[in-house]
């Protein structure tokens, strides 16, 4: 019994004495400079949200997602956040990616311009000038957004130029608004010059699509399918624990990098992304869960206007899946 008990004892030692095992090095790559957006990232990795699903997150800074998908395509980052559309675009071309959960189901497309302005709706644009990026995914769906609400190009004036150029004439006073996302340029633009702005956004005129996601390489996916599952499953609860506390997601950002904004633009820029993480169909259930018919009228609408190849509209499945989201309530 003694010879037992020693044996029992040592073997406990021995264990004790085992190196805890590693955790799975994980690099996200965000689709641009980071911005209030990307708090959940942030928070869930400094709550150790993450570390509790046994992986070691490192967040990089991107530029632009297109440049962030062919990182993914590459293998050179595990994982993206990044603009579903302009993935689907890189997809239909041979791109082995795709989306293991898309959080931003409503359009933050917008045209926006100061408050003091008073361009509140679509006929207030009558007469103006607006700052559009030629050939970006904004710019792309504008024809559609005046469409849906009546306008002809004949009744403003646009003037064009990449995305600073595009901040600058409306901060400048060449343009009364620019196209642009309600959580981004419109805090670049409070930034600058400390003043609100008023954003007519796209999805209250019968635009529904589906904005930013997380993506994979499809062959990592298969390969590190329980990796997916955990990676996934910490970033529905980092995405949920951020929604609860939305200043300190904000300060989360500004701990890992002091130059990373400020904190009061942080914060506003994240709260006006949380509305946009479901739609009336997903707003009972957890962050990322997309709908087939959310995804199908993207599809649909970006072969008819955002330029993406009409064969996507064959298996808009292939673009996404939920398999490796965490389920209610777990």
């Amino acid at each position: 019994m003694k010879r037992w008990i020693g044996a029992a004892s040592a073997a406990l030692l021995a264990f004790a004495a085992m190196p805890a095992q590693a955790a799975d090095k994980v690099v996200l790559m965000l689709n641009w400079y980071v911005y209030g957006e990307h708090a959940p990232f942030y928070y869930g990795k400094a709550k150790g949200i993450y570390a509790t699903e046994g992986i070691d997150l490192e967040i990089q800074e991107g530029r632009g997602s297109a440049a962030t998908t062919q990182a993914v395509a590459a293998k050179t980052a595990d994982f993206g956040y990044v603009d579903v559309p302009t993935m689907m675009r890189a997809a239909i071309k041979g791109a082995p990616v795709v989306a293991t959960g898309v959080l931003l189901q409503t359009s933050p497309m917008s045209a926006m311009g100061f408050v003091d302005k008073n361009i509140r709706k679509p006929e207030d644009i009558k007469g103006k000038t607006v700052a559009i990026t030629p050939a970006d995914s904004m710019t792309q769906i504008w024809p559609l957004f005046l469409r849906k609400t009546g306008l002809k190009e004949s009744d403003f004036q646009t003037v064009a130029g990449d995305g600073q150029t595009k901040l600058n004439a409306v901060i400048n006073g060449q343009a009364d608004l620019l196209l642009g996302y309600v959580m981004d340029q419109s805090m670049k633009i409070k930034d600058a010059t400390g003043k609100d702005v008023y954003p007519i956004k796209f999805a209250d005129y019968g635009i529904n699509m589906v904005s930013s996601g997380i993506i994979a390489n499809a062959d990592y996916v298969k390969a590190n399918a329980d990796l997916v599952r955990r990676f996934m499953s910490a970033t529905t609860k980092a995405v949920e624990a951020a929604e609860k506390e939305p200043k300190a997601a904000a300060q989360s950002i500004l701990d890992a990098n002091p130059k990373g904004g400020k904190i009061d633009t942080l914060t506003q820029g994240f709260e006006l992304t949380i509305p946009l993480y479901r739609t009336a169909e997903t707003k009972t259930k957890r962050p990322f869960q997309v709908t087939d018919q959310n995804m199908t009228e993207t599809v649909n609408l970006l072969v008819e206007y955002g330029g993406l190849d009409a064969k996507a509209k064959d298996n808009p499945k292939a673009f996404y899946t939920n398999d490796y989201l965490p389920k209610s309530g777990s």
